[in-house]
């Protein structure tokens, strides 16, 4: 029997898109080809990106995939067996 992983991805991409002359959802939406509301998504964790949209993302802000988002492992009691 195979084990699912189970966690959390947090990201930087409000920080990000202040730090790069406050972009706002919309611009980085369009440089993407997602929606505004996609974006708002995966900044408030509701929503986990493509790899595609992931590594397309770290070239508008020119950051590597571990500095623009963390994964977080749960671990349950019946795991740690």
């Amino acid at each position: 029997m195979t084990k699912k992983a189970k966690g959390i991805i947090s990201n930087q991409l409000r920080k990000k898109r202040f730090e790069k002359d406050e972009m706002t959802q919309q611009e980085l939406a369009k440089a993407l080809g997602v929606t505004r509301q996609t974006i708002a998504a995966i900044e408030a964790g509701k929503y986990s990106p493509s790899l595609e949209v992931a590594f397309c993302l770290t070239d508008i802000f020119a950051t590597p995939l571990d500095e623009l988002f963390q994964w977080q492992a749960n671990e349950s009691e019946s795991d740690k067996d």
